[in-house]
């Protein structure tokens, strides 16, 4: 009798043994799990910390990397806004207080206020402007390449070095005619150009009505 006993205590002993012996490896198994995940969570986290590094440092560099003959560059531009006639060092300017409505993007066929259209340059918008002289044909190409964003403007402007001027926020380009193949690179290079103010703001809901 007592043998049969201590054979059902050494039995009971070891499927106890073997219980724990599973319960151990669920945990350890558990806490293999739970490394792995805060392992993959810490890559996931570093990977997404890269990337906004690297989107940021890209669009500080986006427009200083561009090279366009001809382009003038223009830094340390002040920004605000004012009801009252802005003087600007450029013309047309690139940038600087402005008033606080912006000018609608679209083409315009009379001179446009200065200091709203400066608020859509700080938008991302580029600003076309030409001699009021200008030929038919060419105003034709420039108002046609207008119409074709919802982020240029197009309007006269008396008084302009160059028969054709394009202006975005900190840059600007003078040019003879509306062939130019430089008018399309600035337009590719600088219309809401991530290193400006403020780029993919509204160009609408602001002031004028273009035709």
């Amino acid at each position: 009798m007592k043998k049969s006993t201590t054979a059902s205590t050494k039995s009971y002993s070891g499927s106890n043994s073997s219980k724990k012996q599973t319960r151990r490896d669920v945990q350890r198994r558990s806490r293999q799990r739970a490394r792995t995940i805060r392992i993959i969570a810490s890559m996931v986290g570093l990977a997404a910390v890269i990337a906004i590094i690297f989107l940021l440092t890209s669009n500080e560099r986006a427009g200083a990397d561009v090279q366009i003959e001809g382009v003038q560059t223009f830094s340390n531009l002040e920004r605000g806004h004012t009801p009252d006639p802005v003087s600007y060092a450029q013309t047309p300017p690139v940038g600087g207080i402005h008033n606080p409505t912006w000018q609608n993007c679209g083409v315009y066929t009379q001179p446009i206020p200065n200091e709203n259209a400066v608020h859509s340059l700080e938008h991302g918008v580029v600003w076309i402007t030409y001699e009021p002289a200008l030929a038919a044909d060419e105003l034709q190409k420039l108002q046609n390449l207008t119409r074709q964003s919802g982020y240029r403007l197009l309007s006269p402007y008396p008084g302009l070095p160059s028969p054709i001027v394009l202006s975005a926020w900190g840059y600007q380009l003078q040019l003879e005619n509306a062939d130019d193949p430089r008018i399309l690179d600035f337009i590719e290079a600088y219309e809401q150009n991530p290193s400006g103010p403020e780029p993919g703001a509204p160009c609408t809901g602001g002031a004028g009505i273009p035709g």
